[in-house]
Order: C-alpha cells, then sequence, then structure tokens
C-alpha cells in the first residue's frame, strides 16, 4: 500500500446519500452535513474531484439543501454500497483516482458496504469520521470499526484537506484557511 497519506492528485470525495430523509432520525446530522460541506468546498478549491450519490431519489428525495448547489447533479442508486451503481463506477473508472475519501451515512450499511467494495477494488478508503454517522445506538461505532479492520483509514476531514496541501506555502493555503476558520 502506497504510503497512508491522502493526496490531492490520487483522490477522490465520496457523498454518500446526505438526503433530509436519512438524515433526520440520524444524532449529529447537522454536523455531519456541516463537515461534509467544509471537504467538498476544500476539494472544490483544490481540484479534488467529488462524487455524490442520493439513495432512490424519486421516493427519498434529493441532497441536503445546503449541499445542493455545491454538488450538483448526484448519481441515483438503489443499491446500498455505491459500488452496485454503473454510473458509479464508471465515474470512478474515468477519474483513476487510488484514494477515496468518503463522508456520508448510514455507517453500518452504504458507508460500511461501499468501503468494501471499494477495498477489494484496490482503492485506499479513508473515512473522514466527522462526516458520517448512523441512526442505531452504537451502529456508527461499529460500523467503524469493523471497515478499520478491513484496512479503510480513519480520519478527519480537516486532516484530509492539510494532507491535500502538504505545507502552508501551497499556493492555496490563505483560501483554505479561511474555509478552516468559517467551520470552526
Amino acid at each position: 500500500m502506497k504510503g497512508s497519506l491522502a493526496t490531492r492528485e490520487d483522490s477522490v470525495v465520496v457523498v454518500i446519500d446526505l438526503q433530509p430523509a436519512f438524515l433526520e432520525p440520524i444524532r449529529g446530522a447537522e454536523r455531519i452535513v456541516q463537515r461534509a460541506k467544509f471537504l467538498v468546498e476544500c476539494a472544490r478549491i483544490l481540484e479534488v474531484p467529488v462524487v455524490a450519490t442520493v439513495q432512490y431519489a424519486s421516493r427519498m428525495g434529493k441532497s441536503h439543501p445546503d449541499l445542493v448547489d455545491l454538488l450538483g447533479e448526484p448519481l441515483d442508486k438503489m443499491a446500498f454500497s455505491c459500488c452496485g451503481s454503473e454510473h458509479f463506477l464508471s465515474r470512478l473508472d474515468t477519474l483513476g483516482r487510488s484514494q477515496a475519501i468518503l463522508v456520508g451515512i448510514e455507517t453500518h450499511i452504504c458507508v460500511h458496504q461501499t468501503t468494501h467494495q471499494l477495498l477489494e477494488s484496490g482503492m485506499m478508503v479513508f473515512l473522514a469520521e466527522d462526516g458520517i454517522g448512523a441512526r442505531p445506538e452504537g451502529a456508527h461505532d461499529v460500523g467503524m470499526k469493523r471497515m478499520t479492520l478491513s484496512g479503510a483509514i480513519p480520519t478527519h476531514s480537516e486532516s484530509v484537506v492539510y494532507e491535500w496541501l502538504r505545507t502552508a506555502e501551497h499556493p492555496k493555503f490563505r483560501n483554505i484557511l479561511q474555509i478552516v476558520k468559517q467551520y470552526a
């Protein structure tokens, strides 16, 4: 496995099913949305691609309103794993990235299945834990533990962004610092 730091050149951010209908019963839902928004805004500045999904959009609705403008048109899926969508797999293939930075819900279902299938495909998976959540008591912790034991790397969204930057001399550092302060 090549290093354990995220790189701009190798990363793609995957935003999984951040839809109001699913977020409503999740503890910390607003924090999850804000951390996903933070990560996506930084990814856009640093030219890291973002791929978003929604689960059964015709019935469960679109992405959270705070994310709609940032995400564009998410890929609709019926499978729990993003990898169950041919459109998702095709998009990843087109991007040719080897690292997936995941945020979304739910930890023990869609994030979990996506993580395992991405790992099986040879991708390095980073779990931005501050942007991931679940409904049932304990489900988040169990899901995180299982994914980590399988080889996914737990992290914080801000850690990923600073790994992308590598140095305060990066030409976009000041732009990123403004966003970091905004979401502090």
